[in-house]
C-alpha cells in the first residue's frame, strides 16, 4: 500500500510503505553533519526505533532571531515491559542521562524510561549502549504496540508474579520483527539474498496509529486499564490466575475544537483463559491493522474503529478470526488507580518501598540530590527497580537485613523531607510539555507542582489535606498523562491557559467532563476554592470528589466517550 494524493491515504502511510520496514534514509540522516536534524520522512520512522526529534522551545525564538536552526535534540525512550530493571541497568541509565542527555531521567506514565536532550551525534552511541545494558528502545514509540504495562510488584501474590511474566511475553510476541533496528543502531549486516522480510502481525505498513496495552490486577487499577487499546483484567480464583477479562477500545487523545475526536473508555468483551491470551491480543491488533482509518490519523485509533462499526461487530469479527467466542466476563472489584507509598512486604518476605517522584523527573537540585541518592541506593541494592504507572519508583526485593541500609540512604539524601505532603499531590501526574514536546500548548510538568502548592493551601483551609483526589495535567489535549480519567484535570490551550475537567471516577472507571474552558491560574483557584468548600461541607460518607461533582451538578456524568461533548458550547 503506497500513499499518494490520489488514494487519499495519510502521508505517513506512504512513508511507512517506502521505508523498507522502517529503514528509510535514517543511516544517511544520522551521518549528515550539516544539520542537527534528520530528514523529514525519517522523523516519522525514528519513532518506531524509540526516539522523537525535538527542539528546545525555550530557545526557539532567540535562535530564529540569530538566524540559527532550532536547537535540535532527541528524546530516547526505553521500552521496559512492566517497568522492571536491575540496579546495574539503573546505574547505566543514570550514566547515559549524564553523559549524553540533559542530566535528568524521566519515568513515564507507561512505565518506560526517557532521556531528553540527546544530540544527533550522540544518538547512535546512546541506543547502542542501552542495548549493551540488555534493554532496548524498539517499538517504544510509533504505529505499533508500545510498552505493555502491569502492576509493578510481582511478589505481592503468585498472581502478580505470573502477570508480570505475561506482560513480558505479550510484549515480545508483538514486537516488530524488522532487522532495521539492529542494522541502524547496532551495526548488524543485513543478510543478502534471503527471503523478503515479513512482519507477520503488522504487515508492511504497520498499524494506522499507536497501540497501547495494560494489565490490571484488582483491586488496583494503577494501569488505568479502561484507557488502553487492549486492557486485560487479571482474574484471581482460589489463589491462582484463572484468566483475563478483555477490554478493548480505550484511548484518551483528542483535539481542541474538533468534536469528532474524543476520549473513550474501553468496552469489556469477555473472559479469556491464559493459554489463549496471546492469540486474542494478536487478533485484536490485526483487526485494527485491517480496519483502522489510514486516511485520517486523528481518527485512526482503535476506539474510532469500534465506535464506527459497533462493539457487536468487533466481537463477531474477533470470534470469526479466533474460531471461538470469548466467555462471559468474570466478577472483579477495583478501588483506586493511584499508588500505595511506603514499605510493603511481599509473599517472599522481602520488602518494597514506593518512592514519590514528582511527575517522574529524576534529577539533582541543590536542596534535593535525588538522582545522586538513587545512584547510591543502586550501588548497594540487591533487588530491582520498578516503575509504577503513575511515574513513581518502587525499590523492590529488599531483605530484612538491607532494609535499614536503604532507609538510611533515603533519609540521607532527603527523600523523607521531599515526600508529598498532601493526598492530592500523591495522586497527581503531569506530562513533559515545555520545553521539549513539540505538541505542547502550555506548561505541565514544570507548572503542576506550583499549582499544587496553591491548591494545598485551599485544601488545608477546608480540612481536606488528607482527602485523596486524583489530579492530572497535560500541556495539550493528546492525553499523555491520562487527564480525562482524573477527578480534576487541566489540559493546556495556550501559555498559562487551561481547560478544567471534573467528575471522573476515583479508580478510572468514568471519564470526566469539561467544567470551564480557557482558565488562568487565578480563575482556577477561585473555582476550586468554591467547590472544595462545598465538598467539605456537603459530601456524603466516603464519597469521592468526582462523584460529588456529578451529584451536585458541577458537571453531568459521561456515560459514553463519543457523547462527551454533548451540551458543550466550547472545547
Amino acid at each position: 500500500m503506497t500513499a499518494s494524493k490520489d488514494n487519499g491515504l495519510s502521508p505517513i502511510e506512504g512513508i511507512k510503505d517506502r521505508s523498507r520496514h522502517l529503514r528509510g534514509s535514517l543511516v544517511e540522516s544520522l551521518n549528515n553533519p550539516l544539520t542537527g536534524a534528520i530528514a523529514e520522512d525519517d522523523t516519522a520512522l525514528i519513532k518506531f526505533h524509540g526516539s522523537y526529534q525535538q527542539d528546545d522551545r525555550d530557545l526557539r525564538n532567540e535562535r530564529r532571531k540569530q538566524k540559527l536552526e532550532p536547537l535540535y535534540s532527541f528524546m530516547v525512550r526505553i521500552r521496559v515491559p512492566g517497568g522492571v530493571c536491575t540496579p546495574t541497568q539503573w546505574l547505566e541509565m543514570d550514566r547515559l542521562a549524564n553523559t549524553y542527555g540533559n542530566r535528568t531521567m524521566k519515568l513515564t506514565t507507561r512505565q518506560a524510561y526517557q532521556f531528553h536532550g540527546i544530540l544527533k551525534r550522540d544518538l547512535k552511541p546512546t541506543i547502542k549502549e542501552i542495548n549493551d545494558a540488555l534493554l532496548d528502545t524498539l517499538a517504544a514509540c510509533g504505529d505499533v504496540n508500545r510498552n505493555v504495562m502491569c502492576n509493578p510488584n510481582p511478589t505481592l501474590t503468585d498472581v502478580h508474579e505470573e502477570v508480570q511474566e505475561w506482560a513480558k511475553t505479550i510484549s515480545a510476541h508483538l514486537t516488530p520483527k524488522t532487522g532495521a533496528y539492529h542494522e541502524i543502531w547496532l551495526d548488524k549486516e543485513r543478510v543478502a539474498g534471503g527471503p523478503e522480510e515479513e512482519e507477520p502481525v503488522y504487515g508492511k505498513t504497520y498499524l494506522p496509529r499507536k497501540f497501547k496495552m495494560g494489565i490490571g490486577i484488582p483491586p488496583y487499577n494503577d494501569v488505568d486499564v479502561y484507557s488502553q487499546d487492549i486492557g486485560l483484567i487479571a482474574i484471581e480464583e482460589d489463589g491462582r490466575l484463572a484468566g483475563f477479562n478483555v477490554v478493548v477500545g480505550g484511548g484518551l487523545g483528542m483535539t481542541h475544537n474538533v468534536r469528532e475526536t474524543y476520549p473513550r473508555l474501553g468496552d469489556m468483551i469477555g473472559f479469556c483463559d491464559p493459554d489463549r491470551i496471546l492469540a486474542v491480543c494478536e487478533e485484536i491488533v490485526k483487526i485494527q491493522r485491517d480496519f483502522g482509518d489510514r486516511k485520517n490519523r486523528a481518527h485512526a485509533r482503535l476506539k474510532y474503529t469500534i465506535d464506527d462499526r459497533g462493539i457487536d461487530w468487533f466481537a463477531e469479527e474477533l470470534a470469526q478470526r479466533l474460531g471461538y467466542s470469548l466467555d462471559a466476563p468474570r466478577p472483579f472489584t477495583f478501588k483506586q488507580n493511584a499508588d500505595e507509598y511506603g514499605w510493603r512486604q511481599g509473599k517472599d518476605g522481602r520488602w518494597h518501598q514506593t518512592v514519590f517522584i514528582q511527575n517522574g523527573r529524576v534529577f539533582d537540585r541543590d536542596d534535593f540530590p535525588m538522582m545522586t541518592g538513587l545512584r547510591e541506593i543502586a550501588k548497594v541494592h540487591k533487588g530491582d527497580f520498578r516503575l509504577t504507572p503513575n511515574q513513581h519508583l518502587l525499590i523492590s526485593g529488599v531483605s530484612d537485613k538491607d532494609k535499614p541500609v536503604i532507609d538510611g540512604l533515603l533519609d540521607e539524601y532527603g527523600f523523607s523531607d521531599h515526600a508529598a505532603k498532601s493526598a492530592l499531590r500523591l495522586h497527581s501526574m503531569a506530562c513533559v510539555a515545555f520545553p521539549t514536546c513539540g505538541l505542547a500548548m502550555a506548561e505541565s510538568e514544570r507548572y503542576l507542582p506550583t499549582l499544587l502548592t496553591k491548591l494545598e493551601e485551599l485544601l488545608d483551609r477546608h480540612g481536606l489535606t488528607e482527602q485523596p483526589i486524583t489530579i492530572r495535567m497535560t500541556g495539550c489535549p493528546n492525553g499523555c498523562a491520562r487527564p480525562y480519567i482524573a477527578e480534576i484535570a487541566f489540559v493546556g490551550k495556550a501559555p498559562g491557559i487551561y481547560n478544567m475537567y471534573l467528575g471522573a471516577g476515583f479508580h478510572g472507571q468514568r471519564l470526566n467532563r469539561l467544567y470551564k474552558a480557557s482558565l488562568k491560574e487565578d480563575q482556577i483557584l477561585a473555582e476550586l476554592d468554591t467547590i472544595f468548600a462545598d465538598y467539605a461541607q456537603h459530601r456524603e460518607t466516603d464519597e469521592p470528589f468526582g462523584d460529588f461533582c456529578i451529584r451536585k451538578g458541577y458537571v453531568t456524568e459521561v456515560k459514553e466517550g463519543r457523547l462527551v461533548h454533548d451540551g458543550l458550547d466550547e472545547l
